[in-house]
């Protein structure tokens, strides 16, 4: 065997093992997008259901083109080669202009997705048959452990959050610091709602109760310019 084959079959074989990590990761995707799909603490949160298809559908593609890359090496087929490079250029090509529109209009999702939120907040438990919207930026603050678009002020007033003609201010349980309390009334309150949405009977028990906390108590607030806990610093550092 020639030097130059010897190099062609270290490719083709160096070829076929990449492609088969890829196959297994593009497994592993899927597999994990379906788990979210069909878990049922995740299906009273849209945006994860938007989540687990997207990454199954990923996962898919991932599994497809590793499949052509390692038949293709194997076999050394030339149409199925150049149908994987292709796919890949076409990948490339297309992480390139996504990137390039994310960064030049960035500004403008921004302010499309303040008006979205500040819409949410304004409106939020003003109609009990429509809390989508409202329980998946609950979920955001709860994970990101951030209160309010800009800062915890954006809550004070949403009358709902009163109660009882109260003037003082309140924001959701999804505000509140866990870490900084072991109140187990306050935990019960908070955890409950974003981590027991299981099924009709967690919706039921939920649903028609607003779980807030007075704003002067541990909740995530803005401590200087620099350390802001408002979650437009977190979704846009």
């Amino acid at each position: 065997m020639s030097a130059q084959e010897s190099c062609l079959s270290l490719i083709k074989y160096f070829l076929f093992v990449f492609n088969l990590f890829f196959f297994v990761l593009g497994s592993l995707i899927f597999c994990f997008g379906i788990w979210i799909l069909i878990d049922k603490t995740s299906l009273a949160f849209v945006p994860l259901q938007i989540w687990s298809k997207v990454l199954a559908i990923s996962g898919v593609f991932t599994m497809g083109l590793a499949l052509l890359g390692c038949v293709g090496a194997l076999k050394e087929l030339r149409c199925l080669l150049g149908l994987y490079f292709g796919m890949l250029l076409l990948l490339f090509a297309t992480q390139i202009t996504l990137g390039i529109l994310i960064s030049t209009q960035r500004a403008q999702l921004q302010r499309s997705l303040q008006d979205i939120v500040e819409k949410t907040i304004q409106k939020y438990r003003t109609n009990p048959e429509e809390t989508a919207a409202e329980e998946s930026w609950d979920y955001v603050q709860f994970q990101l452990r951030c209160c309010g678009w800009h800062s915890p002020q954006d809550w004070f007033q949403v009358l709902t959050l009163r109660g009882n003609g109260s003037e003082a201010h309140r924001v959701p349980c999804s505000c509140y610091n866990l870490s900084a309390t072991n109140d187990s009334t306050i935990l019960d309150k908070v955890i409950l709602p974003q981590l027991s949405r299981l099924g009709q009977l967690a919706r039921s028990r939920h649903s028609t109760d607003i779980c807030a906390v007075p704003a002067n108590s541990h909740i995530y607030r803005e401590v200087g310019r620099a350390s802001r806990t408002g979650c437009t610093t977190t979704l846009f550092p």
